[in-house]
């Protein structure tokens, strides 16, 4: 039997969770109650939700800067923003990273930043969503502890432990440099002539001083995407709590990171619907409840990031238009 191509296997990998949605709606009792909700919450409130959007990405954008300059490299907040919320939209609806590709790809071009450099500033970028996200999801799996069982809970944790503990390889001198070659040569896209050890030392170069501004931007933005579940909440007409919405978010962003879905979708509202009973609520509610996260914080940003791809799309030249930045300070 032939192989299928490995980007269509991994189309059909992120189709799982949009078939886990249809799934769970389809096994509801009564599934107009889904739409019922959808259709019941207040507008306003939605509307204010959705324009916290701007301030998690702009957040987000002075932590890239930092993490550049760290290096040595400027780059305008109006670029950034254009190479930010592009990567945004190309992430969120294709299967792996390639949307990160794009913001090295944006720096190479117009500043000239060799890949080594701009790749490091990704990695440090993702690796502060991560630890932070860590923090977050484990108070969440205690406090939801009842629900969280079996082979749900396996998986939670284990990817929270992966979490923590698989990114250490990268901070270790010695060891990263004997163990990643392999790694770095399929991260670079094969351009491993650009220097594993350049990589490690710009990745190395943000853990100190620079976490000091990284790690509490990271933390407020993502406080903003837990007011923003709080908000829906509200305009759900759900007495959620901003502690059970942080929670419900915080465990839902981290089983979204599983490579079968586009966005959390499907696994979110899985999630939902069966923490929801716990907490009082209908699983039809939390079906809900999700499909609105969705739409509030992941397809505004995706049209967003349609937008920006038109008015500033990728520099389709690979070479870089201006001389590189000194390696470091």
């Amino acid at each position: 039997m032939a192989k299928l191509p490995r980007n269509l296997t991994r189309t059909l990998i992120r189709l799982v969770g949009p078939l886990i949605l249809v799934v769970v709606i389809a096994r509801m009792k009564d599934r107009k109650a889904v739409l019922d909700a959808v259709t019941a919450a207040s507008f306003w409130p939605l509307a204010g939700a959705t324009l916290l959007n701007f301030a998690n990405i702009h957040l987000k954008v002075i932590r890239w800067q930092i993490l550049l300059r760290t290096r040595g490299i400027t780059y305008p907040t109006r670029r950034a923003w254009s190479a930010f919320l592009t990567s945004v939209y190309v992430g969120m609806l294709t299967p792996g990273r390639v949307g990160d590709v794009l913001r090295i790809q944006y720096l190479r071009h117009d500043r000239g930043v060799p890949y080594a450099e701009g790749l490091a500033s990704i990695v440090m970028d993702r690796l502060c969503d991560l630890y932070v996200l860590a923090v977050f999801v484990a108070f969440g799996v205690i406090r939801y502890s009842p629900v969280i069982v079996g082979n749900l809970a396996w998986i939670t944790w284990g990817s929270l432990a992966a979490i923590v503990l698989g990114p250490l390889l990268l901070l270790l001198p010695g060891v990263a440099e004997r163990s990643m070659s392999r790694v770095y040569k399929k991260l670079s896209g094969g351009r491993a002539d650009e220097g594993l050890a350049r990589f490690l030392e710009a990745l190395r170069a943000n853990v100190g001083r620079s976490l000091i501004w990284t790690l509490p931007l990271t933390a407020a933005a993502f406080l903003i995407n837990y007011i923003q579940g709080y908000i829906i909440g509200r305009a759900m007409g759900i007495d959620l709590g901003f502690t059970d919405a942080m929670c419900l978010l915080a465990v839902a962003s981290m089983l979204g990171l599983l490579p079968v879905s586009v966005s959390g979708l499907g696994v979110r509202e899985l999630f939902f619907s069966l923490v929801f009973p716990f907490l009082g609520f209908t699983a039809a509610k939390g079906v809900s409840f999700g499909l609105l996260v969705f739409f509030v914080i992941y397809v505004i940003n995706i049209a967003a990031g349609f937008l920006f791809w038109q008015i500033a799309p990728p520099p389709s030249a690979a070479e870089p238009t201006a001389p590189p930045p000194p390696a470091g300070d």
